[in-house]
């Protein structure tokens, strides 16, 4: 069982590592094929994508915040991130047909 940490921002790393987040394996971009039943993602995905690692049979814990309009589409320090509540919640998704 692997965990994984996605995620392309060095201050979600960051905070992740100083909050003593465990994980085995850290990657910018996470191809669901490489993820297996009983692994767990960590990180912000499109919704599409963590649907296809839920139904892997592996959980899915997204990075949740609340940010503010003016933060969008900049790199966020681990502060920064802390300031906006950064949390771990752990969603079921699956796609309906």
């Amino acid at each position: 069982m692997t965990v994984w940490f996605v995620s392309r921002h060095p201050g979600a790393l960051d905070w992740a590592q100083r909050s003593g987040i465990a994980f085995d394996r850290h990657v910018t971009h996470l191809d669901t094929e490489d993820v297996a039943a009983g692994d767990t993602v960590i990180g912000s995905l499109p919704v599409n994508l963590a649907a296809d690692v839920c139904v892997r049979g592996a959980e899915y814990w997204n990075l949740s915040l609340r940010l503010a309009p003016q933060d969008r589409g900049r790199e966020l320090s681990a502060e920064e991130l802390q300031g906006y509540d950064v949390t771990l919640e752990r969603y079921t998704i699956r796609k309906m047909t």
